[in-house]
């Protein structure tokens, strides 16, 4: 049974990181920071992702 783990892996970051970034163009924060947080999440995918999830700017509540 041969498993791709780190292609599913992968693809589960690639997930995240698309809503992370949905997330971070509908929220209040200036142009500014939107963009430095969508190049924080594209350079960095993984970490990226982290520190967007305990610092970042989240999406509109309504």
């Amino acid at each position: 049974m041969d498993v791709n783990v780190g292609g599913f892996f992968g693809l589960i970051i690639l997930i995240l990181d698309i809503w992370a970034i949905v997330n971070i163009v509908q929220s209040k924060a200036g142009n500014g920071a939107k963009v430095l947080w969508i190049l924080l999440v594209l350079l960095l995918p993984l970490l990226g992702l982290i520190i967007w999830f305990f610092a970042g700017p989240r999406g509109r509540s309504s």
